[in-house]
């Protein structure tokens, strides 16, 4: 019987509501490939930076890099600077771990309402592949003059072309295997005349050798207006750090609810480990009250077991989380129900 590793991280929130039954689904779903999970939790989080002035200990990331996979979960408390979090943890992770391929999928399921007026099941259907580790969230800037009236702020976006290839090529290759064989580049080069200019260049050096794919570039605000318009239109989508980021935000809700908004933060050379999310985040207004919905933390965890090789064991979770949602009970609160974090993964276990 193969044994992973996993580094389990819930962090702040709704993360160890979520993760503790992800963990639980994950290690019943297992047993369709014979598999079985070590798993190491982690106390990191905001309320360790409160207590330690630290999120991650001097040999975190060592720790980290003896694992197979990581399951995350979200960090971020109200009494906390967003900034410290995210650029103690979460941004180190993706750059020293390598991860520059942030997958986010977005489907209607069926038994899930769009707040788009008639959308069909399945209609909405989108890979959104986004650069994880330069662009517009590079640590490159600084401050000066703070607290007077000359501050400034330089905030500076990052593009190579080895970073913007890359991501571009991993998004062509999964467009190569799905039904549609369509992909999407989002840009601004008509306002961002450097870094957006060598990703379009980066693009149509790329899109060449993927002669099989139908493929096209489209601006960021236009792309924007689409996912809303058109969202069917849309297969699979490549983006940089930050247009990735906030539209798949807004896929996740033409999708019906960021309560099932999964994602996997992807070394696929394999070199590190990778790490996998809900899309989510902390959620602090409803921590503590068992009513967050647990699926998006056990999609996550899908990706997790696909990345591992155990397609069974991923299948058969999947599969239960379609079920559960098309039978429309139980139904967390962003569903329109009012049951809780649990009745959803024991519905889930139920099937798996």
């Amino acid at each position: 019987m193969a044994t992973f590793r996993i580094a389990v991280i819930g962090g702040d929130g709704i993360g160890p509501e979520v993760i503790d039954e992800t963990v639980r689904v994950l290690e019943k779903a297992a047993r369709h490939d014979q598999a079985s999970f070590d798993w190491n939790h982690l106390p990191w989080s905001s309320t360790r930076f409160k207590q330690t002035g630290e999120m991650v200990p001097d040999n975190g990331w060592d720790v980290l890099a003896r694992h197979d996979a990581i399951l995350f979960g979200a960090v971020g408390l109200p009494d906390v600077p967003d900034q410290i979090p995210v650029h103690s943890l979460l941004l180190p992770m993706r750059r020293k771990f390598d991860q520059y391929v942030n997958l986010r999928p977005a489907y209607l399921f069926d038994g899930v309402t769009s707040p788009l007026a008639n959308k069909a099941p399945g209609s909405i259907d989108m890979l959104v592949y986004r650069e994880n580790t330069e662009g517009e969230y590079a640590p490159v800037g600084g401050r000066m003059y703070q607290g007077t009236d000359a501050e400034i702020a330089i905030q500076s976006n990052v593009f190579t072309r080895r970073g913007c290839e890359r991501i571009l090529r991993a998004a062509f290759e999964a467009a190569r295997k799905r039904t549609r064989r369509k992909l999407t580049s989002i840009t601004k080069s008509n306002a961002q005349a450097f870094g957006m200019v060598l990703w379009d260049e980066c693009y149509n050096k790329v899109r060449a050798e993927f002669p099989d794919v139908q493929s096209s570039s489209l601006l960021v605000d236009a792309a924007a207006m689409d996912f809303v318009r058109k969202p069917e239109a849309f297969d699979v989508v490549v983006a940089s750090n930050l247009f990735g980021d906030i539209l798949t935000d807004l896929s996740a809700m033409v999708a019906g609810t960021v309560g099932l908004a999964s994602s996997a933060n992807i070394n696929p050379e394999r070199k590190f480990p990778s790490m996998f999310e809900p899309v989510h985040g902390s959620a602090p207004d409803i921590a503590g009250k068992g009513i967050a919905n647990p699926l998006a933390a056990i999609l996550s965890g899908v990706l997790m077991l696909r990345h591992l090789g155990l397609e069974k064991s991923a299948q058969a979770t999947q599969n239960a989380v379609v079920e559960v949602l098309k039978a429309r009970a139980p139904r967390t609160p962003d569903l329109g129900g009012k049951d809780g974090t649990k009745d959803m993964s024991e519905a889930v276990l139920a099937l798996v």
